[in-house]
């Protein structure tokens, strides 16, 4: 990076301020990033992110007074088209693509080879064959977008942004969707653009993947540019306190007291799926009243089926559930509800919240038969406060509960969806990836409700990809490779829990891990 920051910027964002009626999302916040760099931007859900890069791409226009500079030149970006004729290209965590044209339709879209009238479709795959190959695609330029993985799309618009000769490219926490396997493979190929001298600004909430890639890192804050570190002053202390403008020291801190061993408040027994080949194959496992359960493995272990099977979301094959010692009979997630069982989706937008209704209305879905009053009629008044109280309680970022809630940051959702379940006041809560995608505030507001509902003797189960997660908050680890559970850490199971150890078991790579645990002991 030494040398690249003896060449001239490639862009310089000066000044930039942005206000909507009644927010100042952005208050003179300056950028610079140098060819043949990747440089992180990061910051809390809400701290000016998107707004600055939605600049930058044309979508948004900055209020007067800032300056954007391109290869040392003033530039005026009007819109996107503008943007694209600068040399910026954006790749957007919602893919923009259209899935029912090809590949090289795709790539083109918008600035189509012609012959006359008609377009030149088998010049315009010809043309981009040699990029594709570039990028090592295991795809041809006339395979319908619509076939591909979220990985290989990914591929199609990194090669939409080089056929349009793009010096700066924009990316969009682009690991959220994809396996470990396509998340090393996508930082080979940025690796590969940057040693290339293309420009990177690398949007992420993840502190590994900033670790592993970034050049520097600039800090967001409320709208207003904290500052820039260089790779050799990475440290997490040092990127959360910018970020959050506190120090959180013992950001995984376990505030609960030990979990009762002779308390069980959730025994699964033998649990299948009725996949052909067996997503789930025989689990089982115990949980403890009070205590922090961790799911781990590498995606596609089973770790989501098991959670879904236990809560009668999907159908079995076979498997016996018991809650405080009594056998229960779930076949819906009604019936867990109704056993005392709240289940956290990984998928909060597609399974979990009503995106068109208001913050109140979602906070208080499952509570509509306590609020039921006469003839059906529901108590509005007992609703609303019941809103109020969550929103204070979980510390959600919202003005009034009225607020639509597909309007709100990925941390403040997750936080209406929790509060919705623990309005069940449940035995047992399964957390599937509670804070993907969510920023390092919101990620310390949600462990801290965990802890809460440890004290409260609720045994919560963490599933999550993030290991640092899994060893901060769990008490005891289940390890799940090929759809079984392999081991155990932690407990009385003799083994620390570690991301060795997890990464071991999760992969076979370890010896004693060949068999796997078919119920608790």
């Amino acid at each position: 990076m030494s040398e690249d920051k003896d060449k001239a910027p490639v862009l310089e964002m000066r000044g930039i301020s942005k206000t909507f009626p009644g927010v100042r999302a952005l208050n003179e916040v300056s950028l610079t990033l140098y060819p043949g760099e990747v440089h992180a931007l990061m910051g809390e859900n809400g701290a000016g992110k998107s707004t600055l890069m939605k600049i930058l791409s044309g979508a948004y226009t900055a209020d007067a007074g800032g300056e954007i500079r391109i290869g040392g030149l003033p530039v005026t970006i009007a819109g996107p088209q503008s943007a694209r004729e600068q040399g910026v290209a954006v790749i957007y965590q919602e893919l923009a693509l259209c899935p029912s044209l090809t590949v090289a339709e795709n790539i083109y879209l918008g600035r189509e080879l012609r012959h006359g009238l008609r377009v030149a479709r088998r010049e315009m795959e010809t043309a981009c064959t040699g990029i594709l190959e570039r990028l090592g695609a295991g795809f041809r330029a006339d395979t319908v977008v619509d076939t591909l993985s979220i990985a290989e799309r990914q591929l199609v618009e990194i090669a939409r942004a080089l056929e349009a000769k793009a010096r700066i490219l924009v990316m969009d926490e682009p690991t959220t969707p994809l396996s470990s396997r396509e998340t090393d493979r996508l930082f080979a190929l940025i690796r590969q653009l940057r040693a290339d001298g293309m420009a990177i600004v690398y949007v992420s909430h993840r502190m590994a993947e900033i670790y592993e890639l970034s050049d520097r890192v600039s800090v967001l804050r409320d709208g207003t540019y904290v500052g820039t570190l260089e790779r050799a002053e990475l440290s997490a202390d040092r990127l959360v306190q910018m970020m959050v403008g506190r120090d959180i020291s013992g950001f995984y801190k376990k505030e609960h007291a030990p979990y009762d061993p002779g308390h069980v408040v959730l025994a699964v027994r033998d649990m299948r799926d009725r996949h052909e080949g067996g997503r789930v194959k025989g689990c089982g496992f115990d949980l403890h009243a009070g205590e922090v359960l961790g799911i781990a493995g590498l995606v596609g272990a089973g770790r989501t089926e098991l959670a879904r099977l236990i809560f009668g979301a999907d159908e079995r094959a076979s498997g016996e559930v018991s809650i405080e010692g009594v056998p229960v009979g779930i076949r819906t997630p009604l019936d867990a509800i109704k056993a005392g069982m709240a289940y956290l989706t990984e998928d909060r937008k597609g399974r979990g919240l009503f995106l068109d209704m208001s913050v109140g209305d979602n906070i208080n879905t499952c509570a509509c038969s306590t609020d039921a009053r006469s003839f059906g009629v529901l108590d509005l008044v007992r609703g609303r406060t019941r809103a109020v109280d969550a929103i204070r309680e979980l510390a959600i970022k919202v003005p009034s509960p009225k607020v639509n809630v597909g309007a709100l940051s990925g941390g403040n959702q997750q936080k209406v969806l929790l509060s919705r379940l623990l309005e069940i006041h449940p035995k047992v809560l399964i957390l599937d990836e509670p804070t993907r995608g969510v920023d390092i505030g919101a990620k310390s507001e949600i462990y801290r409700i965990i802890n809460a509902l440890a004290r409260r003797g609720v045994g919560v189960i963490v599933i999550s990809s993030e290991l640092p997660e899994v060893v901060g908050t769990a008490d005891r680890v289940l390890v799940m490779r090929e759809g079984e559970i392999v081991g155990e850490l932690g407990g009385h199971s003799g083994r620390s829990i570690t991301q060795e150890s997890i990464i071991e078991l999760a992969t076979g790579a370890g010896s004693g891990t060949a068999e796997p645990l078919r119920a608790a002991a």
